[in-house]
């Protein structure tokens, strides 16, 4: 199994087990190998207005997650990416680190990142 940066809709869709079983399957293998997160989704996440029980929950998977930061290698790709197509930063960033950590993107968001240069998508809702 390749190494697997999570996009914050996944993380969502995993926690309300809104992911069809195969990919829920995949998911669960994915996080038991210590999941990798962007310092984007990782805002993203704690930003959520949510109950206090999914709250601890999400806190405990940071806290069990790599947290990749945003180094310069990101900032370049993330200005190329910015560059040759019209999107977010934060998402920019997010498949910057991608790129940048040569990890698969594991996103349900694929009309965002497609067409980004040497990016690898996986959805687990695809599988």
């Amino acid at each position: 199994m390749g190494q697997y940066l999570i996009d914050t809709n996944i993380v969502s869709d995993y926690f309300t087990s809104s992911i069809p079983s195969d990919g829920m399957l995949f998911m669960g293998s994915v996080i038991d190998a210590i999941p990798n997160l962007s310092i984007i989704t990782q805002i993203e996440l704690l930003c959520w207005k949510t109950e206090k029980s999914l709250e601890h929950k999400i806190e405990n998977f940071i806290m069990d997650s790599t947290i990749l930061d945003i180094d310069s290698e990101v900032v370049k790709l993330c200005v190329k990416i910015r560059k040759n197509k019209k999107i977010k930063t934060p998402d920019a960033i997010i498949a910057a680190t991608a790129l940048a950590n040569n990890y698969i993107l594991i996103t349900n968001n694929e009309i965002d990142f497609k067409h980004i240069k040497g990016l690898k998508i996986q959805n687990p809702h695809r599988l």
